[in-house]
């Protein structure tokens, strides 16, 4: 079974050399050709993994010893539970998806280069290669079963995510982007390293099963230079990572600037991979998170920050690709709430609903964008919907998902993670309890607002938008100029469609598996509930099966408020259009606070941005310039030419003076003699 284990991460990995390093040779056919079979050959073996361990086979063991030294061992080796396969399936099957709908999205990926940059040449072939890496990265992190290997695939795809988001090098925006994802990720890995530090010295092991085998040791020791039980600071130091990368408050700035990238990479970071990996990290510490109480409420109260002032932001974006991105955020303040409450399953099974009615949304956007010719501005669309057809009744699917009503999937999982928080026993469950019904009815709202706003009503597309000389324009996703034309809008070609079908499909009915994955003990060991947190097992008293789910849904205070939102978002932009100017008129305050995302981007760049150019300003001019170039460098060389000088006057050439200075030298010596004597 290793030659199997081994198959799932290597065959993407094979694909991105194949298509990085031979770009020239393999051509563009053969760049998209060798990463999808590699993925397709993944996502085969990753279903036989899922098969295998259903039948209760497991594995736990090391493939490669990197090194020892004082009874520490470093090694590569996997995991491979009930948690491990699920993650497994769904990051190939999303990739997967993703790979083939790119073909489509990047097939004139040259015109958005300048036809003198040599970073377009073999861009097709590159990009091909960076979204395959992504895919061996995120796998060697969900199916390691140590610390090390674990931090080797954080830091890999947080790499190949600054190569994807700055992916059109020549836009300045995504190069802004790029660098700024890049470094608040460093901001969340320096309390991961923190915390996996932590472990080390106090567990002697980064592997899984040694480390939670000593949970009940490590829940006795008290940090000595903080004070704090060591269990909580190993956790939130922990969690710190999990915050940069699923994106938490305050850590979330980077991801709505990541939509620079190209379309498929923010399905593929948004959906099922990178910001998935924090959720998915505290999961698999779940034996360590269940010793503090202090870090889950932590950990609740930040997923509630999460879920309702980024939901709130999502109702003023214009922007198609930003909507769903600042949806994904909201919906992994979700995931993290659930974290908190202690239902780990339950932010799993809602990651794993949540990858592919985002997916949907992500794709459905990105289809979007070349039928308006490269147009992100909701403002300029409408009418979409008898255009492209298929695009629509996907991203409607995606949507009515990621409002959370049945009998769709974000409706058993969403619902499921607000059961939770409200049985949660942990300092700041109510408050977390309130964010998710709150964020519920704004779910509702942007969700629709972006299917109406879009795809119904006036086709504001064909109302021009001129420049200050009168020419026609539209400003496109890659930050070009150009001729916005009398073309209309059409369906997108099936190698786009074709992925959306099938990623609409368990978008609808991945939800109706949560009887095995949450109440059939579907993880077993692989995730630990402490019995000082029941909500699980009180929600399991409580279920009686998918269709019982769905009946009682619908009478409680959620699905009307879901309900509630659609019905404003219709209200809005469907009966009333006229009405959204008008309130954000008279709510220009509040509109403008969310507009600026409550004033974070601007303090991050003056206090952060601003303020490390001026330390850095002042260490050149004090350091560098006063004391490195002024006194080490420039001072040295004046005191040597000082001495020098007056060397010089020693040696004149006058015999004389020699002769002079022999007597001066003579006396001088004969006085210190006759002194000594």
């Amino acid at each position: 079974m290793k030659l199997l284990y081994l198959i799932v991460p290597l065959a993407p990995l094979f694909g991105a050399i194949v298509a990085g390093l031979f770009s020239k040779a393999v051509g563009r056919a053969g760049a998209h050709s060798i990463t999808i079979l590699g993925v397709a050959i993944s996502f085969l073996a990753a279903l036989a993994v899922l098969f295998d361990v259903m039948n209760g086979r497991s594995f736990n063991g090391d493939i490669y010893t990197w090194l020892e030294s004082g009874g520490l061992k470093l090694s590569i080796g996997f995991l491979i539970d009930p948690l491990t396969a699920v993650m497994m399936v769904v990051v190939t099957f999303v990739s997967l998806m993703v790979h083939i709908y790119t073909i489509g999205y990047m097939a004139h990926d040259e015109e958005n280069w300048p036809a003198d940059s040599k970073a377009g040449t073999n861009s097709y072939q590159r990009f091909f290669a960076y979204i395959s890496l992504f895919t061996f990265s995120m796998l060697m992190l969900v199916m390691s079963n140590n610390f090390v290997q674990l931090f080797f695939g954080w830091e890999a795809v947080g790499l190949v995510s600054y190569l994807l988001i700055g992916f059109w090098a020549t836009r300045p925006t995504a190069v802004y982007a790029n660098l700024k994802a890049f470094l608040v990720n460093r901001v969340g890995d320096f309390g991961f390293l923190l915390g996996i530090g932590l472990v080390a010295a106090y567990a002697g092991s980064l592997d899984y099963a040694a480390v939670f085998g000593k949970a009940k040791d490590l829940a006795a020791i008290t940090e000595a230079t903080t004070g704090w039980p060591l269990a909580t600071a190993i956790c939130i130091g922990l969690f710190v990572g999990a915050m940069g990368k699923s994106a938490q408050f305050p850590l979330h700035v980077w991801l709505p600037d990541s939509m620079e990238g190209p379309t498929p990479i923010s399905a593929l970071i948004h959906a099922a991979t990178m910001v998935t990996a924090g959720i998915f990290m505290v999961s698999r510490m779940s034996p360590l998170f269940e010793l503090s109480d202090t870090a889950l409420s932590f950990v609740i109260v930040v997923g509630a920050i999460t879920t309702l002032f980024m939901a709130l932001i999502a109702i003023v974006q214009t922007d198609i690709k930003r909507v769903v991105a600042y949806s994904t955020l909201s919906q992994l303040g979700y995931m993290t709430m659930a974290l908190g409450a202690s239902a780990y399953s339950v932010a799993i099974f809602h990651l794993m609903t949540h990858a592919f009615f985002k997916a949907v949304l992500f794709l459905g956007a990105g289809s979007v964008i070349i039928a308006m010719h490269h147009e992100q501005d909701m403002r300029k669309m409408g009418g979409l919907r008898k255009y492209m057809p298929i695009t629509y009744a996907t991203v409607l699917i995606g949507a009515i998902a990621n409002a959370g009503l049945p009998p769709f999937a974000g409706f058993f999982s969403k619902d499921s993670v607000i059961e939770a928080v409200h049985l949660a026993n942990v300092p700041g469950a109510g408050f977390a309890y309130f964010c998710a019904l709150a964020a519920v009815f704004v779910g509702g709202l942007y969700s629709f607002r972006l299917v109406f706003f879009a795809f119904h009503g006036k086709e504001r597309f064909r109302d021009a938008h001129h420049d200050e000389h009168g020419h026609a324009t539209h400003h496109d996703e890659h930050g070009h100029h150009g001729a916005h034309g009398s073309h209309e809008p059409h369906e997108s070609p099936k190698v786009v469609t074709v992925p959306l079908i099938l990623l609409s499909i368990p978008a609808i009915a991945s939800g109706w598996l949560i009887g095995s994955l949450l109440y059939g003990n579907w993880f077993g060991d692989a995730i630990f509930f402490a019995e000082a947190h029941p909500a699980m097992a009180h929600m399991k008293e409580a279920f009686h099966g998918v269709f019982g789910m769905m009946a009682h849904g619908v009478t409680t205070l959620p699905f009307w408020l879901a309900i509630s939102g659609a019905a404003l978002a219709w209200f809005l932009y469907i009966k009333r259009p006229d009405l959204p100017a008008v309130l954000r008129e008279k709510f220009a305050l509040p509109v403008k606070i969310l507009e600026n995302k409550y004033g974070l981007d601007d303090f991050n760049q003056w206090f952060f941005a601003n303020g490390a150019c001026g330390i850095g300003r002042s260490l050149w001019k004090a350091g560098d310039q006063a004391v490195i170039d002024g006194v080490a460098v420039n001072g040295s060389a004046k005191l040597i030419g000082w001495f020098a000088g007056v060397v010089r006057l020693i040696q004149s050439g006058h015999l004389y003076q020699y002769a002079f200075s022999m007597i001066i030298g003579v006396f001088v010596l004969l006085t210190l003699w006759m002194n000594r004597v």
